[in-house]
């Protein structure tokens, strides 16, 4: 098998599935971790939350001092005030999100619900009203999203405390599983 693919009428292009199979071993040996992190994620899933939502503030806490040292930096200059307002939103956040995590996770699904709402029910109106090509898949999507949202909303407070890890958990595992299927297809190609 050739490392150049061409399409016609185009410049030849770089094969990465080649390059890929030299380490499609670490490809599923990364699959397979995210695989199992993500299990562990959803079988603990308010463990994955509240480490989900303390990382996440801690990374707040990390870019507000980032932030109040870049507008330091750029004090003689006209973004001064508006890095200084970033880095006491960011550090407020954070250090919120820190101090009680539970709430921060509440507060995290709450807006989580609003965005599957909110983005279900453009996808509808959207494909009901256009009908492009696959709109049946779109509509579906927002149908689903309109029912996790409102599964969501039903059970918050209580499902903050558990869904934040769920997804994170579900991501993992599906992104592990891409991992292991690229691992999987481009480990019989042979390099130039």
């Amino acid at each position: 098998m050739s490392s150049v693919l061409a399409m016609p009428g185009s410049a030849p292009q770089y094969d990465e599935r080649a390059s890929l199979s030299r380490v499609w071993w670490l490809l599923l040996i990364l699959g397979l971790v995210s695989v199992i992190i993500g299990i562990l994620a959803i079988s603990s899933a308010f463990v994955a939350t509240m480490a989900s939502v303390v990382i996440f503030g801690w990374l707040l806490v990390i870019e507000g001092i980032v932030e109040v040292i870049h507008s330091i930096l750029v004090r003689n200059l006209k973004g001064f005030a508006l890095h200084l307002l970033a880095a006491a939103l960011y550090l407020i956040v954070g250090l919120f999100m820190l101090e009680d995590p539970v709430r921060a996770a509440a507060v995290l699904t709450l807006l989580l619900a609003a965005a599957f709402f909110v983005g279900g029910l453009l996808r509808i109106i959207f494909s009901v009203v256009i009908q492009f090509h696959s709109w049946p898949w779109v509509l579906l999507n927002g149908v689903v999203d309109l029912i996790l949202a409102t599964l969501i909303w039903r059970e918050w407070p209580e499902s903050s405390l558990w869904v934040i890890g769920l997804f994170v958990g579900i991501d993992l595992l599906f992104h592990g599983w891409s991992w292991i299927i690229l691992a999987m297809s481009v480990r019989r190609i042979t390099a130039p």
